[in-house]
């Protein structure tokens, strides 16, 4: 996977030439209740293209750069995002079985780093996330995946359900993790193939997510917490999946 360094433009005009110029964009914070022809043309550069943005109060911007923003600031992504749908017909050429993890609605950046590293580790085929409601892959989550980042494929989707249905489409079982799985996660036949989801410690798997999934499977816990770290349940899960396929 190419690396690109994480950067950091602000402008309006230099953020359109840069979109033009074929850089890919992490997310863009727009200044609200902008106008003007300028502003136009990059807002409809955004929506065609999909790019993660947020309409935020000019002093969150002013807070960012000290330089004139103009009402635009953008991150430059650090890795090269790819499509599952290249990707899942390739794992399938090479005989192996695949597995795939799919983080809905995980804002924090180490965790989102932690499970990259643990999935490099267990030979995760792919990590697909959200453009909506999902950590920036920045700097501080490449450090805290030890740049796992940098050679597990990570996708992108602007809608879950549908990816999450050309995954099933394409074969592979969808395992949610949730505490109230009717299933425990050792009685999962992960020899199959197989896309395992996350969610967030905070607001789980999404309502949309989990009616597509095919089973909801739990972890038992003995202590009084009701939910481990997201990272640790990707540890368990992933290598409870290589002690099947072993």
């Amino acid at each position: 996977m190419n690396k690109k360094r994480e950067s950091f433009i602000f402008g309006i005009r230099p953020v359109i030439e840069a979109i033009k110029s074929g850089k890919e964009m992490e997310r863009i914070h727009l200044q609200k209740n902008m106008r003007g022809e300028n502003f136009r043309e990059l807002f409809n550069l955004i929506r065609e293209l999909n790019i993660p943005f947020q309409f935020v109060p000019v002093e969150k911007l002013n807070r960012l750069s000290k330089q004139n923003h103009q009402g635009v600031i953008a991150w430059v992504t650090e890795i090269t995002y790819q499509k599952i749908e290249n990707i899942l017909p390739a794992i399938y050429e090479e005989g192996k079985i695949p597995l795939i993890l799919f983080l809905d609605n995980i804002t924090d950046v180490r965790n989102v780093g932690a499970i990259a590293r643990t999935a490099e580790c267990a030979g995760v085929d792919a990590i697909v996330i959200p453009v909506r409601g999902s950590a920036m892959i920045n700097s501080e989550a490449i450090k805290t995946s030890a740049g796992a980042l940098y050679k597990v494929p990570v996708c992108r989707t602007t809608k879950p359900g549908a990816t999450i249905e050309f995954l099933k489409n394409s074969g592979l079982q969808i395992l949610a993790a949730t505490e109230k799985g009717s299933k425990e996660y050792t009685e999962a036949d992960l020899m199959k193939p197989s896309a395992l989801i996350l969610g967030s410690e905070g607001k789980g798997v999404s309502a949309e997510v989990m009616k597509l999934a095919d089973k909801q499977i739990n972890i038992p816990l003995k202590g009084e917490i009701e939910s481990l770290n997201v990272s640790v349940t990707a540890g368990i899960l992933l290598f409870e999946t290589i002690r099947q396929r072993k």
